[in-house]
This record gives structure tokens, C-alpha cells and sequence, in this order.
């Protein structure tokens, strides 16, 4: 444990830790390869005994690193054009506030907000592809670094959270579906693996069409993951309307499957918008270049994260913020 009346140390965070303080160093850096429990171990001890380098120097100058770090989920089932988006917005915004984004990959998990946080190279930080269970969650508590989350996890108490309101989006598809007299609709969501990692924004729209449509006497309605894949999303869509021959309505929550449903769909004898109703959550060039064009919730990935940025300067500033902020869908057709 660290004396009374100095700093916490290296060397503290090596004792802590059970490790040499050459371990820590490298852990911190990323400069080696360490085992997975090791630097689990190591980032404990950073959030335990909250170290921070040069934390005393940094204090007497009083001033801020001038980065906010930016949490990117570069993995299995989510589209980098949506991702650059985001990215686009939140370093737009910064640069409005003076400020510099560094970018992360979500693949480094809490082990990596650790790492940031112990580096003191960025005053906050903006998470996304927030999962229900999140793992990262809890290391934000003990790190205390001042954070903005794109998305809500199950216990979301004592966070900053933003996102599009992704309920009321299932909602809203249902309804458009179900106002065109499609008595049996499905959801086309998002890949399996957005699905096994309890990824919140997929889940929530689920939710939203599946609870929305069990309201309307009637309708019969499924949801099922949907893969990238060209031949995949042909299969997914053979093998759905051969289980449901009366299907009359999709709503489409995954932007790259898009024309390859279209495309499966005329292969069917299914005629887009006239026999076969389809809308899309998702930005709205997805939307607008297939034919005929589709109805869609557009999910505004920079106005999120230019509301991120600016949540997150607020809370820098000592300012109050709302613990949620949910932008509400709206339907564009076409």
C-alpha cells in the first residue's frame, strides 16, 4: 500500500499487482506482449490505488491534456461507414471545443480504459457499442475518468448515456408495416455476433417491433439475426419466406444486407413496395440506393456524437449534464 503523505507510484501498482515494475511499464505502454491475467492484474491495481504518472506535475501546471479518447467498436457485425460517421462527428465537435480525439478499438476492453486512464495522455472519453452486461462499465466507476457513453448498458446509474431512442425505433417500423396492412411481418436484425455480445442497440430495437406488433391484434411477427454476406442474406431470406408464406413486411436493422435483401426479394416474385412492404433503420444513402427506394429510420451517428463531445466538455467544465439523452426516430419515406 502507498506511504501516507506521497503519491501513488509504479512501484505501488507493481506490489499491488504481485508483478515487477518493468511489468507495469509494459502493461501501460503496450510496448510487450503480456499475458492476459497479468495485465488484468495490472489494470486492477491502477483502478485500486488509482495511479496516475505524473499526476503531481500535471496538477501544479493545471491545465488539461487537450484529447478526449473515443472508444470505436471495430468487430464482427457493425458497419465502418456508420462507424466513420461517428468518428467524423466526434472530431468535428472536438475540434469546435479545441480539442484532439484519440481513437480506440473497443477490442481492448477495460484493460485499455485502464491503460488510457493511467497514461493521463486524455481528459475523458466517449464509449461505444455499449453491450447490456457491459464489462467496461464497471472500470469506468472505479477509474472515474469523466466519460459519455453512446448507448445504455442495463445499469446505467451514475453515467452519461446518449443514443437514439432504438426502442421507439422497432416501434416505429412495426407501425409502418403494420399501418400497410402486413399482417405478418419479421425483423431483420443485426449479425449473430452483435447478438451474443448483448450489443444494447440491437437488442432495443428487437424489443421495440417484437413488443409493438404483439400489441396489434392479429399480427404475427418474428425476428431473426441476419449475416453481411451476399449468399447468406439470400439464404436467410429463402428460408423465411419459404417458413412464412404469408410474410408481407420486413423491417431491415443491418445497413450492408440491405440490397442484397431487395435483390432477394424481387428473385422471390416479391414486389418492393407494392405486394411487399420494407423499411430500413439505418443511414439514408443505404436507403436510397436501392431500387425502388425504401422507406427509413435514420440513425444520426454524427448528431450523436457531436452531443457526445459536447456532454463531455460540459462535465470537463464542472457543468451539469443529463445522466440520458434520447433522440427520438423519425421516419423518412420515400
Amino acid at each position: 500500500m502507498a506511504a501516507p503523505g506521497r503519491g501513488v507510484t509504479i512501484a505501488d501498482v507493481a506490489a499491488r499487482a504481485g508483478v515487477a515494475a518493468s511489468t507495469v511499464s509494459y502493461v501501460l505502454s503496450g510496448k510487450r506482449s503480456i499475458s492476459p491475467d497479468t495485465a488484468r492484474r495490472v489494470m486492477e491495481a491502477v483502478a485500486e490505488l488509482g495511479y496516475h504518472p505524473h499526476a503531481g506535475a500535471r496538477s501544479l501546471a493545471s491545465r488539461r491534456a487537450g484529447v478526449i479518447a473515443m472508444m470505436l467498436p471495430l468487430r464482427d457485425g457493425m458497419h465502418l461507414p456508420v462507424l466513420m460517421q461517428f468518428a467524423s462527428g466526434a472530431v468535428t465537435e472536438a475540434r469546435r471545443q479545441d480539442q484532439d480525439v484519440l481513437l480506440m478499438t473497443a477490442d481492448e476492453g477495460p484493460a485499455g480504459l485502464a491503460r488510457v486512464a493511467a497514461s493521463a495522455i486524455v481528459d475523458g472519453l466517449i464509449l461505444m457499442d455499449v453491450e447490456v452486461r457491459d464489462p467496461r462499465v464497471e472500470t469506468l466507476r472505479r477509474l472515474g475518468l469523466p466519460s459519455v457513453l453512446i448507448g445504455f448498458p442495463a445499469d446505467a446509474e451514475g453515467l452519461t448515456c446518449v443514443d437514439l431512442d432504438f426502442t421507439a425505433a422497432g416501434r416505429v417500423c412495426a407501425d409502418y408495416l403494420v399501418e400497410r396492412g402486413c399482417t405478418d411481418v419479421a425483423l431483420l436484425g443485426a449479425s449473430e455476433a452483435v447478438y451474443e455480445r448483448r450489443t444494447g442497440f440491437a437488442e432495443r430495437v428487437r424489443s421495440g417491433f417484437l413488443n409493438r406488433t404483439a400489441d396489434r391484434p392479429g399480427v404475427a411477427a418474428a425476428a431473426l439475426p441476419c449475416a453481411d454476406e451476399p449468399a447468406a442474406v439470400q439464404r436467410t431470406v429463402k428460408e423465411l419466406l419459404h417458413a412464412r408464406p404469408g410474410l408481407t413486411g420486413l423491417a431491415v436493422h443491418n445497413e450492408p444486407s440491405v440490397p442484397h435483401v431487395v435483390h432477394a426479394l424481387a428473385d422471390a416474385g416479391k414486389s418492393v413496395g407494392e405486394d411487399f412492404h420494407v423499411v430500413v433503420i439505418g443511414p439514408d444513402e443505404v436507403a436510397e440506393r436501392v431500387h425502388p427506394q425504401l422507406p427509413s429510420v435514420l440513425v444520426p451517428a454524427e448528431t450523436l456524437a457531436e452531443i457526445a463531445v459536447r456532454h463531455l466538455m460540459r462535465k470537463l467544465d464542472g457543468l451539469d449534464v443529463p445522466d440520458a439523452t434520447l433522440v427520438e426516430p423519425q421516419l423518412t419515406m420515400r
